[in-house]
């Protein structure tokens, strides 16, 4: 399985044109509402009837059910929450350093994320191996990612595919924007006074955004 060759400056610059695009601007035109309720329908008038008196053989409960009751099983088995899926922990520091084909095998059987959890994934790696604002570096010495470079790792590490990458950068861009920033998320990054917490909030902003608008 080949390393995806991807860089921090590429995925900047892919995410700032799929970001510039047509349909991504109706993708996030009114991110921030969500979809109006229908209107209550106007309750239908009830008129009382004497109830009917139980025959024999038939208790009073079962006269009250209008489904059966397999159906009821069934439909309450289909509301109960789904157990949410094994998270495998990040490697170490030790692993923060390793070449990236060491950790190909993380990507097998792995189904693609939508941006915002793949978002989440950068954010615990800024978090857990660090933060560096070296200009278009993947990492320093140290194993620290810029905000491109963690993108990028996490997918190398099994999660989310390169559209989920691409995708998640153009969320990035458009929360910047948002935020007043006109250019790119590596001069972003690398602006001198940038903290690590100050690449955390701009993750955490973009998460809760895109994860408003469903994705």
């Amino acid at each position: 399985m080949a390393t995806a060759v991807l860089t921090p400056e590429q995925l900047d610059g892919q995410a700032s044109r799929l970001h510039d695009t047509q349909a991504w601007q109706q993708i996030v035109r009114g991110w921030e509402h969500t979809v109006p309720e229908p209107a209550p329908r106007p309750a239908e008038p009830t008129y009382a009837r004497p109830a009917d008196p139980p025959t024999a053989g038939q208790s009073d409960w079962r006269s009250l059910l209008s489904v059966p009751v397999d159906r009821l099983v069934d439909d309450a088995l289909r509301t109960l929450p789904v157990a949410p899926p094994h998270e495998r922990p990040l490697p170490g520091r030790l692993g923060a350093v390793l070449p990236d084909r060491v950790h190909l095998w993380r990507r097998v059987g792995q189904g693609d994320l939508r941006p915002s959890t793949h978002l989440g994934y950068a954010r615990q790696i800024l978090a857990e191996w660090g933060w560096q604002n070296t200009p278009y570096r993947l990492r320093n010495a140290r194993g620290a990612r810029c905000v491109c470079g963690a993108l990028i790792s996490a997918h190398r590490l099994g999660y989310g595919s390169l559209d989920t990458v691409d995708r998640a950068g153009a969320w990035l861009i458009t929360e910047l924007r948002a935020q007043g920033w006109p250019g790119l998320i590596g001069p972003w990054n690398r602006h001198p006074g940038r903290t690590a917490a100050d690449a955390l909030a701009l993750v955490d902003a973009t998460i809760r955004r895109a994860s408003l608008a469903g994705q």
